[in-house]
């Protein structure tokens, strides 16, 4: 049986994390997204198991040298314009850079 209490500690480890890397900040309690991150208003997820880990696994096997693998879901009987697009955060932040000015020497220290 999983403990709620350390569910919550580890959710909120992760918007630490994230919000770190993004050069942004996290709301906490404050209700709405969990993180601030330039133009961004970022919902954080963490979980023991994704299932969108094999697509991602998928993807970055069917990648050929020198693209970005991107992995995008549509769930039947959906508009095309609502399906999700996943794609690794490292790959993410190689496209945008720091999301706040200033922020460079923090991302090469992440990188390090």
């Amino acid at each position: 049986m999983t403990d709620p209490s350390k569910n919550r500690q580890r959710g909120k480890a992760t918007e630490r994390a994230i919000a770190k890397r993004l050069g942004g900040t996290r709301r906490g309690i404050l209700g709405g997204h969990d993180i601030d991150a330039g133009p961004w208003a970022v919902e954080v997820k963490d979980r023991v198991k994704f299932v969108g880990s094999t697509f991602m696994a998928q993807a970055e096997r069917n990648c050929p040298p020198g693209k970005t693998p991107l992995v995008v879901v549509h769930v039947t009987n959906k508009r095309h314009s609502d399906d999700l697009v996943m794609l690794k955060l490292s790959d993410w932040l190689d496209l945008h850079g720091p999301l706040i000015r200033g922020l460079e020497s923090r991302m090469e220290e992440l990188q390090s």
